[in-house]
């Protein structure tokens, strides 16, 4: 994706919420233009997000380094050569059992065609979701992540996202964190579509908890 289109796409994102929603506005004027910027190692993201599980930014990256060393490289390996890996040299980096086991998945998808990243682009946000979710270890949230930041799909609503129910809770008067059903409710009331996942910025933004 053009990234001078993609720019232009974030500010008419920007004014249509900027006009939709007062509250979105305010935001929208303390924090500044969107800068979600989509790339296209759909692959590698993958592998990132099921490293980075549950772990600190810091042990993260530990554990990347030293994967990638593994394959005496400074990118990840491709998934033909992690499948060369024994589950125990894939452990010695640092992996747990389960993410070993779920980078191994991943690499089976992509290597006999259930994944496709070269057609991944013409299919729907739910047919890559349901796609994704069929590798272990990857589930809806972290499928939401890819459309939104790898992606850059603009329609993208993580429902399920603790960060963003806290930002409605705190932004639209709820007084506990509100249900999925009632962030997909105030979404449609305040007239986000098509431009969800940069409500959704804007929301993490008002909590500093971006996770771009």
């Amino acid at each position: 994706m053009e990234t001078t289109g993609y720019q232009q796409q974030l500010l008419a994102a920007t004014a249509h919420l900027r006009a939709a929603d007062p509250r979105l506005a305010a935001a929208i004027d303390q924090y500044g233009p969107c800068t979600i910027q989509p790339h296209g190692d759909y692959y590698g993201a993958l592998v990132n997000s099921i490293i980075g599980q549950q772990l600190s930014v810091k042990a993260a990256a530990s554990i990347k380094k030293r994967f990638c060393e593994l394959f005496g490289s400074e990118s990840y390996p491709a998934p033909g050569q992690i499948l060369e890996k024994s589950h125990d040299e894939l452990r010695s980096v640092g992996l747990s059992n389960a993410k070993a086991r779920y980078i191994v998945d991943l690499a089976e998808h992509v290597l006999d065609g259930r994944i496709d990243f070269y057609d991944i682009e013409a299919k729907s946000s739910a047919q890559i979701i349901e796609e994704l979710t069929d590798v272990k270890g990857v589930g809806e949230w972290t499928v939401h992540m890819f459309l939104m930041f790898c992606m850059g799909r603009l329609d993208v609503l993580p429902t399920g996202d603790l960060g963003v129910r806290n930002a409605v809770r705190k932004l639209y008067g709820f007084e506990d964190a509100p249900t999925p059903a009632q962030v997909t409710e105030i979404a449609a009331v305040n007239g986000w579509h098509p431009y969800e996942t940069v409500a959704s910025w804007y929301l993490w933004r008002a909590l500093e908890n971006t996770p771009s």
